[in-house]
């Protein structure tokens, strides 16, 4: 007899998110177990740089050697938005090429403060082209990048149409079983401060796949929040300019480690003084 507790694979897929997150199910992972991954691998997750000016600079360009430095070793970095301030077309070439300094792979996304107004966009899309809504595999993991923004608003968003329209059209081409991580501007993760209208629908569109993390930024603070093996993080900001949203006073970004098919993330302090 079937335990009252245990859903058939049939069962779970026609449950919401919501109701998945509640009972401690995610269907995608379920599918995968046993699969994992036999590749191991570190990276970078860091959200909110904020870019103002050259005094900014100087200070991301040591946090960037750190990050390039770890003994690990890193393949590469994950910016969940928010690059610059304003953002005007000399922030957003700086902090381009600080980047580029570092001499690993980049995949941003954009944050409100990466539009220079509601409806311009033009600088991250020349320092960073084809950046918008795109995926990439790396050693047997699918990683998936997000437009969540909605110009330059920074309360009472929702995800943009285009970018559910872009699920819809690339998810059927990605492997449901392999191990699969998202990147975003906006909190996806459940009673998160800012999480935009429509979050539950784009993380029911990965119900059916092997979702193991979703790093983002925007609300500069830690949250985590967990669907089965799924972990949704926001996470202080890493920005010379600004402060983090909860009063705490620790800079710094996510060291993720990959392996057996699932990530650990520890997270890694800059110095103020550094």
């Amino acid at each position: 007899m079937r335990q009252r507790n245990s859903l058939t694979r049939r069962e779970m897929l026609g449950q919401s998110v919501g109701m998945l997150l509640a009972a401690g199910l995610w269907p995608g992972s379920v599918c995968a177990e046993g699969e994992g991954s036999a590749h191991e691998f570190h990276f970078v997750a860091v959200n909110d740089l904020h870019y103002l000016n050259e005094r900014c600079g100087q200070w991301l360009e040591q946090v960037f050697r750190q990050m390039k430095n770890h003994p690990e070793g890193i393949d590469f970095c994950l910016v969940s938005g928010d690059l610059t301030e304003h953002g005007k077309p000399e922030q957003m070439t700086a902090v381009r090429d600080l980047l580029k300094g570092m001499g690993k792979p980049i995949h941003v996304v954009i944050g409100n403060h990466d539009h220079l107004s509601p409806d311009d966009r033009k600088a991250f899309d020349e320092c960073f082209p084809k950046c918008s809504n795109y995926h990439f595999t790396h050693l047997g993991w699918q990683f998936v990048g997000l437009d969540t923004t909605q110009g330059r608003s920074a309360y009472g968003t929702q995800v943009p149409s285009t970018t559910l329209t872009w699920l819809d059209d690339m998810l059927p081409k990605l492997d449901k079983q392999q191990p699969t991580i998202v990147f975003t501007h906006f909190p996806l993760g459940p009673h998160v401060i800012t999480r935009p209208e429509l979050a539950e629908q784009l993380l029911a569109r990965f119900k059916e796949y092997n979702l193991q993390a979703v790093y983002c930024g925007h609300y500069h603070a830690f949250t985590e929040r967990h669907l089965r093996n799924a972990t949704l993080t926001t996470d202080r900001c890493c920005s010379f300019s600004r402060q983090n949203h909860d009063g705490s006073k620790e800079k710094g970004y996510f060291l993720c480690h990959a392996k057996d098919g699932m990530v650990q993330r520890t997270f890694i302090e800059v110095p103020p003084g550094i």
